[in-house]
């Protein structure tokens, strides 16, 4: 006999004679009533015993979390809230259950309680939820760049660079940190470590991707990142993934291009495919809203910002636009913003960007040309001598959901601009030698999954959206 699936059944409108399933009880009614869950489907199916005709050792070991083993015949429920239900003929415990213990009882849990129980978090509505949109995402992703002609590279994930120059990253080595081998100046020789040099795990693919880019054409990295900040936020992770695509021959324009219609394609995949969990956690939602005072309550519901993001063309304004347009405005003004535009060159924070999407312009907003000296070393340097082609697209809600450029092409400006921040060419000759070999305009951009994942679900803490969240002080699992 075949094995079903909880959603291959509910979407079946054909009585079955024979069916078989397993899966987890999510609860056990009136020692009569399964609900049973096997991860396919948000919703449960019910399994009606038979108690008069199941042994009464295995009706006492049907619990919430007890995996089970069923077979019966599928047919017309005769309850509400269900089309069909399966009627059991045999039941098989599989496992050990214990209900004294077992932590995620058919009741609320808080998500702090359940970042407790990672493991075991993903049984609960929401969060089977947010891992099934996170898993069709990330096929979307691929799918996205496979039918546009990209080729996937991976990155490796330990370094000798920093690509971001921030210094935020974790040190990897074999050597004994009780007693580590030094020089004779007395700082610790990395060249007796196991790759011969400092090394590091990598906070981005995309140098390595530029390589390939110069070669490929058209290449993408989606892999894990890592960042050694210390921050404990909702918005921060030690560990995370990331999205970033790397093309020859494209500027900035075109940048701006590939990541709106990515954006849009991706988020277009979920509302297609993914309507049930969306609706599930748009209602949750709605429910948390209702309870906060009516000021802070969001102005669009969760469907409502996706159709948002894909429905309206991104509005395209300079860094220099966006910081007149903040320092004129109404909230700047009367000091309302916690950070007050004074002057061009402020680093924009999150309540700037939210302010120009979902007050201003009233669309997804992409902010170009910032300068110099608050973007990386490797974006290109404009005409003016003080800004560069670096472009960030803001969304309702988050704030900055992409961040990227048209690199640096030409050798000599990208020495200077390696020197003014005193890093080591010999570190980066290999990244240079694209610059000296069939040098050529390319751009790329970054995009961190789990903001985007956060974004389609409306969760509001980044450990919510990622399977075992890494955070100062957090290795658990």
């Amino acid at each position: 006999m075949t094995l079903h699936t909880v959603s291959e059944l509910l979407s079946n409108n054909n009585k079955l004679p024979e069916v078989e399933i397993k899966g987890w009880v999510r609860t056990f009614r009136a020692n009569r009533f399964i609900a049973l869950n096997d991860g396919s489907s948000l919703n449960n199916i019910q399994c009606v015993v038979d108690f008069e005709q199941t042994d009464e050792s295995v009706l006492k070991r049907i619990t919430t979390g007890a995996a089970v083993h069923i077979k019966g015949e599928l047919v017309e429920s005769q309850g509400k809230g269900q089309k069909v239900e399966i009627i059991v003929k045999s039941i098989a415990i599989l496992g050990d259950s214990d209900p004294e213990t077992y932590p995620i009882q058919p009741k609320k849990h808080s998500f702090e309680f359940l970042r407790e129980n990672a493991h075991l978090r993903t049984r609960t509505n929401t969060f089977s939820a947010v891992m099934r949109l996170r898993s069709a995402l990330s096929f979307a992703i691929h799918k996205y760049f496979n039918d546009n002609g990209f080729f996937y590279m991976h990155a490796p994930i330990v370094t000798g660079s920093d690509a971001e120059g921030a210094g935020e990253m974790f040190r990897v080595s074999n050597l004994d940190a009780k007693n580590p081998p030094l020089t004779k100046e007395g700082k610790v020789d990395f060249s007796k470590d196991f790759f011969g040099k400092e090394t590091n795990l990598t906070v981005s693919g995309q140098l390595e991707a530029e390589t390939y880019a110069m070669s490929l054409g058209k290449v993408y990295t989606f892999g894990p990142t890592f960042r050694a900040e210390n921050s404990n936020t909702s918005r921060h992770l030690a560990e995370f993934w990331m999205i970033e695509p790397e093309v020859a021959f494209m500027d900035l324009a075109g940048n701006m291009d590939l990541a709106e219609d990515f954006l849009k394609y991706v988020l277009k995949y979920v509302l297609t495919n993914n309507r049930e969990d969306l609706d599930f956690l748009e209602s949750r939602l709605l429910d948390e809203e209702k309870t906060k005072p009516q000021a802070e309550r969001s102005e669009m519901s969760l469907i409502e910002k996706l159709d948002f993001v894909i429905d309206n063309n991104f509005k395209r304004v300079s860094y220099t636009e966006a910081i007149d347009i903040l320092r004129n405005s109404t909230p700047n003004k009367k000091k309302k913003f916690k950070y007050i535009i004074n002057e061009w060159g402020a680093d924009l924070q999150s309540e700037h960007e939210r302010f120009l999407v979902e007050k201003h312009f009233k669309c997804p907003v992409i902010l170009f040309d910032y300068p110099a000296n608050i973007k990386a070393f490797y974006m290109r340097l404009n005409e003016d001598g003080k800004t560069v082609r670096a472009m960030d697209i803001l969304f309702p809600g988050i704030g900055e959901m992409v961040g990227g450029s048209q690199r640096e092409e030409r050798l000599e400006v990208l020495k200077e601009k390696m020197a003014a921040l005193d890093i080591d060419e010999k570190e980066l000759w290999w990244y240079l030698d694209l610059r000296k070999y069939g040098t050529a305009v390319h751009s790329g951009f970054g995009l961190g999954f789990e903001r985007l994942v956060m974004f389609a679900t409306g969760m509001t803490n980044i450990r919510d959206v990622i399977p075992f969240p890494r955070t100062p002080q957090n290795a658990e699992f």
